[in-house]
């Protein structure tokens, strides 16, 4: 069950008053996701992993142990559940176990943007107990949540009202003092467009509130505010070797980001920077390199039995050479020590997609994959959703019911280009060339259902099928900027109630078919824009997910 989102209990309570009207609600048989990037079919040499170790949208990863099992958590923004979990025995083959958001009394999104809600959170572990601080943006600021099972359930969020800014870090010391670092604005005014400071907090476990007394500065602008750097942000802090180390992001999510590192003797003296800094960075490279990974940067560090350091980090790959669909997804890179100080990637070489496993960890596969090329399938035969399925806002599921073996979606009035919450349920995109497809049932007047694949509010596919005066029809639609435009649409011929819809992508390249009983796929229209999805074009923090949705149109 620790594999399934346990909201049974929620669903049944809704099922007597919310599925009266069968006929209202969109039917679907079961949805197929492939990955098919060519890096990914690349054999895996001997005592090697691939890069990403979490494919898609994963960003924003920090790293914990506890023994010898690992734990990781990426942003969510506000998507739903929240935080994702995963677990690994090797650092290299992940496992989604849970979320650490999953019921309203913790966190909802109602009206936020897709980019808004949960940005980048820390994960510790702390003699028996897990923690996660983070950022909720616009609506409450930063938190703690506390769990001693990493799955969950975790803890209502502990607010921390003085500590403003965005993606705080929890550091507990040797000496059994505890820490809150992160980004905020500069002391006085801004002298330049990005620039921001780190802050150091004393935090009292006991009380669950930090020490206003002892707020100072850490870091102001960045490793060199001459330079005018912008976008410090991502402090985690280390004590290694008698030396305190604060690992920090700089230069913005985009292509010029990167990961910087700074130390210290004492928490109360200067951090200084490194010379080699920055120690992980792709904005040196050529642009028109094959294959590229892009916008590397806001890195942790763990440490093995063995002595080695380890950075999970995000990045993302690209297509012609700057889009990208995937959104910041999680790589993994050995860290070198050399005179004192961490360096993850020497600048000017590209992160390997192949590099050596932990020597000291033994392979410890996953059931359900979360990097290289796989089949994802859901027969919808549970009554819960699988861990893999997300949604939007809001943690209300009366439009959701699984049962006979399908998935019924009860058709809503709020759109996807709206800041409501669609009937929408959809998986990360997490391969530049992939083929999703499903079956549904002709679904009712007034409403149509189908496939979406989606970037944010206002960029996104739908190819739907609804019915007509005349009889039935498929469509698509396409949002890029502005609300939602209908492309195509196709009469279907009288007779049959059921029909699948497929997507597939090749970089900037979309095609989309559908299927009736007994014919073979259909070819919907020209190729479309895959750009559409790209975070350069929609601009934001969020990767694409592709699913399954339903609404009321306009015109029964």
């Amino acid at each position: 069950m620790r594999h399934l989102w346990p909201l049974c209990a929620l669903l049944c309570s809704f099922w007597q008053s919310s599925w009266a009207a069968e006929a209202a609600s969109a039917r679907f048989g079961w949805f197929q996701y492939q990955g098919e990037d060519a890096v990914f079919a690349v054999p895996l040499k001997v005592g090697h992993y691939r890069n990403p170790v979490l494919a898609g949208f994963f960003p924003d990863p920090s790293i914990t142990r506890r023994g010898d099992d690992f734990y990781l958590v990426n942003s969510s923004f506000s998507y739903l559940p929240g935080l994702p979990i995963l677990h690994s025995k090797d650092l290299v083959n992940w496992q989604l176990i849970g979320h650490a958001l999953t019921r309203p009394s913790q966190f909802e999104f109602a009206g936020a943007g897709l980019s808004r809600g949960i940005y980048a959170p820390t994960l510790r572990y702390h003699q028996g107990t897990f923690y996660l601080i983070g950022t909720v943006v616009d609506q409450g600021g930063n938190f703690i949540l506390t769990a001693t099972d990493p799955a969950g359930p975790w803890s209502d969020p502990i607010w921390l009202p003085e500590v403003g800014g965005i993606d705080p870090d929890l550091f507990f010391d040797e000496d059994g003092k505890v820490y809150i670092s992160h980004n905020d604005a500069p002391p006085g005014e801004p002298l330049y467009e990005g620039h921001r400071a780190i802050w150091l907090w004393q935090f009292d476990p006991v009380a669950k509130k930090v020490k206003p007394e002892s707020k100072r500065l850490l870091v102001n602008g960045g490793v060199d505010i001459r330079q005018q750097p912008i976008w410090i942000e991502g402090p985690h802090l280390y004590k290694h070797n008698g030396w305190y180390y604060l690992l920090c992001a700089e230069g913005g999510t985009a292509d010029q980001h990167s990961a910087v590192i700074f130390r210290s003797r004492s928490l109360s003296e200067p951090f200084v920077p490194a010379v080699q800094n920055p120690i992980l960075t792709q904005r040196d490279l050529a642009p028109d390199r094959a294959s590229p990974i892009t916008t590397a940067g806001h890195a942790d560090f763990i440490q093995l039995d063995d002595g080695s350091w380890w950075a999970v980090f995000l990045a993302a790959r690209a297509y012609q050479q700057r889009y990208s669909n995937v959104g910041r997804e999680t790589y993994l890179l050995p860290v070198h020590w050399q005179d004192g100080w961490p360096q993850i990637l020497t600048q000017g070489l590209a992160i390997p997609y192949q590099l050596a496993s932990p020597a000291s960890l033994k392979p410890q596969p996953v059931t359900v994959p979360q990097t290289g090329n796989f089949v994802w399938r859901d027969e919808f035969a549970s009554t819960v959703l699988d861990l893999n399925w997300n949604w939007l806002r809001q943690f209300d599921q009366s439009w959701l019911q699984l049962k006979d073996g399908a998935l019924h979606l009860r058709a809503k009035a709020d759109r996807l280009e709206s800041s409501g919450q669609p009937a929408f349920i959809g998986r990360r995109l997490q391969h530049l060339n992939f083929t999703a497809s499903t079956a549904l049932q002709l679904p009712s007047a007034g409403q149509s259902a189908g496939l979406v694949l989606l970037q944010n509010e206002l960029h996104h596919y739908y190819i739907g099928a609804r019915r007509t005066a005349s009889g039935a029809e498929v469509f698509l639609e396409q949002a890029k900027g502005a609300k939602a435009t209908q492309l195509l649409a196709e009469q279907l011929p009288a007779g049959p109630q059921e029909l699948q819809l497929k997507v597939t992508g090749a970089g900037a390249e979309l095609s989309f078919y559908y299927q009736l009983p007994g014919q073979g796929w259909q070819a919907f229209g020209p190729v479309q824009d895959g750009t559409v999805l790209s975070t350069q074009v929609a601009g934001g923090f969020v990767g694409s997910t592709l699913g399954l949705y339903s609404r009321l149109e306009d015109k029964p």
